[in-house]
């Protein structure tokens, strides 16, 4: 399942998301949506939110969130490294 990873370059939960992610072994994507306003958008639109992280895991969505919310969609939505 592709995930992509909406972040911004220094937001604590966004560095704790990668960091729990890549110590798990999931592969993922990351946008910085501060550098790329696109991708901003984009993200804006999939999650109808403007926070940062944002995870899109296929068709599910996790937004602004933290690494106990994170655990917690993955196991929900069955996603596995």
């Amino acid at each position: 399942m592709e995930m992509k990873l909406y972040s911004r370059e220094w937001c604590s939960w966004c560095m704790d998301a990668k960091e729990y992610l890549t110590a798990r072994g999931y592969n993922f994507t990351e946008v910085d949506v501060g550098e790329d306003r696109a991708a901003y958008l984009e993200m804006r639109e999939l999650s109808d939110q403007t926070y940062v992280p944002t995870l899109v895991a296929g068709d599910a969505v996790l937004a602004n969130f933290d690494t106990a919310q994170l655990e917690k969609f993955l196991r929900e939505h069955g996603i596995d490294p």
